[in-house]
């Protein structure tokens, strides 16, 4: 078959690439190995909330008396049904993606896709039958997987990755996280709740190392309250996983010490899936394990681009759907603004939620600024105190000479639905006054942006 744009992998970035050539009227195909949403719908941020909804839930009940509701009995986790709504929910989005393909016209390809020269893709299927298509634009959109370390190979039993971690046949009576990254921790506060003891081992000195320090320190105060034991500056040197339990070694700054567990979920990164697709035949230029793009995501091959975790920039799914989206439109020919990736916000889904863009206060110091620092506890929040989520905090950070929106970082309850707030804000170069006069409803958790923006310039109310 002939195409204007045929599109390998069909992920976040993936699928949106091809609905937006679509629309955009170029005749389009995708080509997908396994299950169309790629790692995101199927195997990642969605099936991953649904686990941990299933946790808050959970907790609610736990809880309920704080709310002046009591339960009779225990509540009781059903490991098998918990994980049971997490694939439905994900088979549902799988299939969400099916209906718009169909819906954008756009052609479906099940198989592993590869460069074969200029303009040509060749799909090998299941059964082992090849055929080859063409297209004056390919965009690569072929993700990532779970890296390995040499001292923490997966088996995918005893030591997994995240995929197997959401879709485990029992739950384990213990775990041991390598890595505090969003998928280590979310994972860690899904099986902490539920009741799996829970230890988290993390190289830098603290958690969740790309955000501010105060809400790392912030975050890593509220899980050891939870119950999750937390270890910094270490490094797991070796697993033994030949027992019943695994044993896992763990070099601190105290010296050597071995924990026991069932399951080490390994959450350090991720590997770009650049094998076998081609590249070397057709002489796409790679570094490090990414593909090096234009900032419209070309190649150096004339008519092949790459998009997604595979390209420079955070390894997530909106980034993914944004590149897509940018790099189809240049194809078209309208006029498109490069993505600024300072202003890409970043969200980790445990309890209290994590939710940041821009400039940490570390960073923006660093590039020279000079700043002014707002804070706005929940703990003074009218709508977090009803909600029984005093926990966490707002704190923004403005340039002190033009009061210019350098970053904002957040902890608490529902904060992920919060910073969108901010990445505009920021797009529109809103100042720190603009935010504090914008007049944001009251009791909600939102409006403890403003009052942070206040904090910052000496004019906070509520503090």
């Amino acid at each position: 078959m002939n195409y204007d744009l045929i599109v390998i992998g069909s992920g976040p970035g993936g699928y949106v690439a091809a609905i937006r050539a679509s629309q955009l009227g170029l005749k389009t195909a995708i080509v997908e190995k396994e299950s169309l949403g790629g790692i995101c719908l199927n195997w990642g941020c969605i099936p991953t909330k649904a686990l941990l909804k299933s946790a808050q839930v959970f907790e609610y009940i736990n809880h309920s008396a704080d709310y002046g509701i009591t339960i009779e009995g225990q509540g009781k986790v059903d490991f098998g049904a918990v994980i049971k709504r997490s694939r439905n929910v994900a088979d549902g989005m799988s299939k969400g993606v099916q209906f718009l393909m169909k819906k954008n016209k756009i052609d479906v390809i099940m198989g592993f896709g590869k460069l074969k020269g200029a303009g040509k893709v060749e799909v090998k299927a299941a059964d082992g039958t090849i055929a080859e298509h063409q297209a004056k634009h390919i965009i690569l959109a072929t993700g990532g997987r779970s890296r390995e370390l040499p001292s923490l190979k997966q088996d995918g039993k005893k030591v997994i990755g995240y995929r197997q971690a959401m879709n485990l046949p029992q739950q384990p009576k213990s775990m041991v996280v390598v890595g505090s990254g969003a998928i280590g921790i979310e994972f860690a506060y899904f099986y902490n709740s539920i009741g799996t003891k829970v230890t988290v081992v993390e190289f830098l000195d603290n958690i969740v190392p790309l955000e501010d320090e105060d809400v790392s320190k912030g975050l890593a105060r509220s899980l050891k309250k939870q119950g999750i034991e937390i270890m910094t500056s270490s490094t797991v040197e070796s697993v033994d996983s030949t027992g019943d339990l695994c044993k896992v070694n763990i070099k601190t700054d105290k010296g050597n010490v071995v924990i026991e567990a069932e399951v080490v979920l390994s959450a350090i990164g991720i590997s770009t899936n650049l094998e076998g697709i081609g590249l070397e035949e057709v002489g796409v230029k790679t570094d490090k394990g990414k593909v090096l793009v234009d900032d419209y995501y070309k190649t150096n091959i004339e008519g092949v681009y790459a998009i997604g975790d595979i390209v420079k920039g955070q390894a997530l799914a909106h980034v993914a759907s944004a590149e897509g989206i940018t790099c189809v439109e240049k194809i078209a020919g309208l006029h498109v603004e490069p993505i600024n990736y300072n202003n890409i916000p970043g969200c980790t889904y445990c309890s209290p939620e994590v939710a940041s863009v821009g400039y940490t206060e570390k960073a923006a110091k660093e590039a020279g600024y000079e700043i002014k620092v707002g804070k706005f506890p929940f703990s003074a929040s009218g709508k977090a105190s009803a909600a029984g989520a005093k926990d966490g905090f707002v704190k923004v950070i403005f340039d002190a000479k033009y009061g210019e929106f350098l970053g904002a970082h957040m902890m608490g309850y529902n904060v992920t639905e919060m910073i969108a707030e901010v990445v505009a804000a920021r797009k529109l170069e809103c100042t720190g006054h603009d935010i504090i006069k914008t007049v944001h409803p009251h009791p909600t958790m939102s409006e403890a942006v403003m009052e942070a923006a206040a904090d910052a310039y000496g004019e906070v109310i509520h503090l």
